[in-house]
């Protein structure tokens, strides 16, 4: 454990912009984990819709969600970082307030295209701004402190959002509005500007340059590997946040509390050890490390489909835990490596996408499986294809020493 004199001495050693950027995380986090770990219970009960509407609900979400990742990415290698971050935050949260009063779900339907689109437009920009801030050698640890921030907003949002969720469902949309809009003020008023002065308007170019500069991106084919691993990776995380709730309850007949209990227990593990995890890790290669966290992944939610008590629900989660300490902050920083400095904001829009696609195409996949077949295999399935990630890392890992890229190293 971490004690005063080593946090103080932690604190020294990152810049305090990157301080405040988190506080501003938290804020803004704990306003979501209120939400949306119920959002699925949510959209069930008051709609009375089934996990296949759900699954197409979260899938055009994620499109939109794409469309304002890509927009953003562009917009804040041009106009800044700040811009973007706050503009975001201000629009998604008076849609959100709109979902929260929508009684129709067509207009719930649209709301949610629009919160995808503007809740994503600010997150390149957020990303870059940490790699901008940090150091190469600090970045890693960076993002696996931002991990702790928002991970720490996660333990405590779903224990207060159950509590509310079960008096008014529409607290949860107000709260999260209210947190988005402090959040936006503290940017707005406390955060400079990052995007770095080596950028010049020259380099800059025009709009329309910046959007035709994601081909370069999508030439990068060591990038792309890495994105169609990613991808692969988070379509079985993300079952976590929306399939494994519905289907504990159906299934396993486990009360929404206690699924609570589980996404606290996850964020908490992660707020006491991924400092710490990220550290340990720092000397291997980190798609090795990536490797490893793909192997936690598919015996954790395999376990899922092959267990009953809710004893070994724990024991699965604290394994998917570990493996989510290993991948998410490494993933980070690695494509903080692979991105050029004046496309950064671009490299993180399209790593975006291995969180959009797959929240696009896996709740809905995951619907058909638990609406018309045996429920099971949606672990099953996701044991499978953890393991295919995997194998894709280690592959990458032997393409990049060929290429030469030491720099992958974090």
């Amino acid at each position: 454990m971490l004690t005063f004199v080593k946090l103080r001495r932690l604190f020294d050693e990152y810049p305090k912009q990157f301080w405040l950027l988190l506080a501003a995380s938290f804020i803004d986090g704990l306003g979501g984990a209120l939400l949306f770990p119920f959002f699925t219970l949510y959209l069930t009960a008051r709609f009375d819709i089934g996990m296949v509407t759900v699954g197409f609900i979260f899938g055009v979400f994620s499109i939109s969600s794409i469309a304002g990742s890509f927009v953003g990415g562009a917009l804040s290698d041009r106009f800044g970082r700040k811009k973007m971050i706050v503009f975001g935050l201000i629009a998604s949260a008076l849609i959100t307030l709109l979902m929260g009063f929508a009684g129709d779900i067509r207009l719930f339907f649209m709301a949610a295209i629009l919160v995808g689109l503007f809740a994503n437009v600010g997150e390149p920009a957020r990303q870059a701004m940490i790699a901008d801030i940090l150091t190469p050698q600090q970045r890693a640890e960076g993002y696996g402190l931002m991990r702790v921030v928002m991970n720490l907003a996660v333990t405590i949002g779903p224990a207060i959002g159950g509590f509310m969720a079960s008096r008014s469902y529409l607290s949860l949309f107000i709260a999260d509005f209210i947190a988005s809009t402090i959040t936006s003020f503290i940017v707005m008023f406390f955060i400079r500007e990052t995007l770095p002065k080596s950028i010049d308007r020259e380099k800059k170019g025009e709009l329309k340059g910046m959007f035709i500069g994601y081909f370069e991106v999508f030439r990068d084919a060591v990038f792309m590997i890495f994105m169609i691993a990613s991808i692969l990776e988070y379509i079985v995380y993300l079952q976590m946040n929306t399939t494994l709730s519905v289907y504990l309850r159906d299934v396993h007949h486990v009360p929404p509390q206690q699924y609570g209990y589980l996404i606290s227990m996850n964020a908490l593990l992660v707020v006491l050890f991924q400092f710490i995890v990220t550290r340990k890790v720092r000397p291997y290669h980190p798609l090795y490390v990536l490797a490893f966290g793909s192997i936690l992944y598919a015996i954790g939610f395999g376990m899922y489909g092959v267990v009953g008590s809710f004893g070994l629900f724990v024991l699965a989660m604290i394994i998917i835990t570990i493996g989510e300490m290993l991948i998410v902050p490494i993933a980070q920083a690695v494509v903080a490596r692979l991105a050029p400095e004046a496309m950064r904001g671009r490299y993180m829009a399209v790593f975006g996408f291995s969180w959009a696609i797959p929240a696009a195409v896996g709740p809905l996949l995951a619907g058909v499986v638990m609406d018309y077949w045996d429920p099971d295999w949606v672990w099953y399935a996701a044991f499978a294809i953890s393991l295919l990630a995997g194998m894709i890392y280690v592959a990458l890992s032997r393409k990049t020493e060929k290429l030469n890229t030491d720099q992958l190293h974090v």
